[in-house]
């Protein structure tokens, strides 16, 4: 390919970046924040590009700017040479965990952000210094992030994941319950009789709110909980369990970390509920990526410390969460 044919006929190849982004934005205010530019010349970069290929590209739909058919049409196959392109960079660098300056976006709830990517940001500290990482609460966008590059990963149980991409399972944990340490209504052993009559805490997430695993489980099987506090974060659930009567279902392994702060004791629930199948997932153009193929090994190689699934032991548990 000569320097001639590189031109593209006149189109700054670093034009199509702006094209990309705004494209996904449909905005300009928004297109120039994310491309680090005055609005003014974010503008210019769409004056351009409508020059160039002889179409508005983005037209006025009343408050908001609405994608042309042509637009529409690059929409996709432009961000997916952009993604190549980066591939292509991100593999030509020999990479090296000490002395990397990646930045990795992950998408997690609270609960996996507590039970495996503490110990995943301690690790790095020790053997990847530079390496930094964002953690982004998951909502409806999720998915869609994911295939426009957004993101690095999505840590989420596996039946909110796209089969459209590769995924690999970290972990399985199962469910317990918790209730306030001066709850006179639950005895040593929770009983479904009480399960379905005292209120319960749970947890739901983004603006559509999206239930909980527990939540989307019992309304499949028709159980229906008495619900009286939905927070959106499952480290809260304790706070809305202490000095009630209320009860929590939550991820084993969470409760038994929140039961060395909290006043609470954790319990078998009185109903099977199957276990939490926790996966990684990510864009195909990052399959071979060095970096990245690193950063999914080490969420491998240590998950938290959930035992084997097997059948739930009843008993009472220590401040500190050990059965006894």
């Amino acid at each position: 390919m000569n320097v001639q044919s590189m031109r593209f006929n006149r189109l700054d190849l670093n034009l199509l970046i702006g094209l990309d982004v705004l494209l996904t934005e449909c905005s300009i205010t928004r297109a120039a924040r994310r491309l680090c530019l005055s609005q003014s010349a974010a503008s210019g970069i769409l004056a351009r590009l409508r020059e160039y290929f002889d179409d508005e590209l983005l037209v006025q739909a009343g408050r908001q700017m609405a994608p042309t058919p042509l637009a529409l049409s690059l929409r996709a196959p432009v961000h997916e040479i952009l993604l190549k392109i980066q591939q292509t960079v991100d593999m030509a660098e020999v990479f090296r965990p000490e002395s990397a300056t990646r930045h990795f976006r992950v998408v997690a709830s609270d609960y996996v952000s507590s039970v495996v990517l503490t110990d995943l940001a301690l690790r790095l500290n020790q053997v990847a210094p530079f390496i930094t990482m964002e953690i982004l609460p998951p909502n409806e966008r999720s998915l869609a992030q994911l295939e426009r590059g957004e993101i690095d990963l999505l840590l989420m149980p596996e039946r909110y994941l796209s089969r459209s991409y590769p995924s690999e399972v970290l972990f399985t944990d199962r469910f317990s319950c918790i209730v306030c340490n001066d709850n006179t209504e639950v005895g040593p052993q929770l009983s479904k009789v009480d399960y379905l009559r005292l209120g319960h805490v749970a947890t739901s997430f983004g603006s559509h709110q999206q239930s909980a695993f527990d939540e989307w489980y019992f309304k499949s099987i028709g159980l229906n909980r008495r619900i009286e506090v939905m927070c959106a974060a499952f480290n809260l659930l304790p706070q809305f369990v202490i000095g009630t009567r209320r009860i929590a279902t939550l991820q084993h392994q969470l409760a038994l970390q929140l039961a060395r702060y909290y006043p609470i004791r954790v319990l078998a629930p009185p109903v099977e509920i199957p276990p939490i199948v926790e996966s990684m997932q990510w864009h195909p153009s990052n399959n071979h990526d060095p970096a990245h193929q690193w950063l999914r090994g080490m969420l491998c190689k240590r998950g938290p410390s959930a035992k084997p699934i097997g059948e739930h032991r009843q008993g009472r548990f220590l401040h500190g969460g050990e059965l006894l």
